[in-house]
């Protein structure tokens, strides 16, 4: 079980450390962030969008999009941009079973797994700039 710990610290310090956040992207981007107009650096620093920012404020914002859609409108092409719940997911499960006579048990424990990414975001650009933003709405 103490095995078990160092694991699961682990496996907590590789994810954070696979997590991207405007911080680092504007770091990595510098020069670009500091021409923006303020309001635009404060919405990006908060990992925010709007109508009117172009693909880089976009990515440094939120990061690359996990999916790429194309649209055709009456105004002509337009392009989308997904962005997916990747949040850390925590499950685990138990399961016992009989045969013969005999009983066996077991569980697992799951963390950061795919299984349940949701579209929560979609970012739609039309000659080159943000035109509409769609967001989940919740239940």
């Amino acid at each position: 079980m103490k095995n078990f710990g160092w694991l699961f610290l682990a496996s907590l310090l590789l994810f954070g450390a696979g997590c991207a956040t405007p911080d680092s992207r504007i770091q990595k981007q510098q020069a670009a962030f500091d021409s923006w107009p303020a309001d635009v650096q404060q919405k990006v620093r908060a990992g925010k969008v709007d109508v009117g920012f172009t693909p880089d404020m976009v990515r440094v914002a939120l990061g690359e999009p996990d999916r790429v859609m194309s649209r055709t409108t009456d105004r002509g092409q337009a392009e989308g941009w997904v962005y997916m719940d990747k949040g850390p997911k925590f499950s685990f499960g138990l399961g016992m079973g009989t045969m013969r006579g005999s009983s066996a048990y077991a569980g697992g424990v799951t963390l950061g797994d795919d299984w349940r990414d949701e579209e929560v975001l979609r970012v739609i650009f039309e000659g080159g700039k943000v035109s509409a933003i769609e967001t989940r709405k919740s239940k």
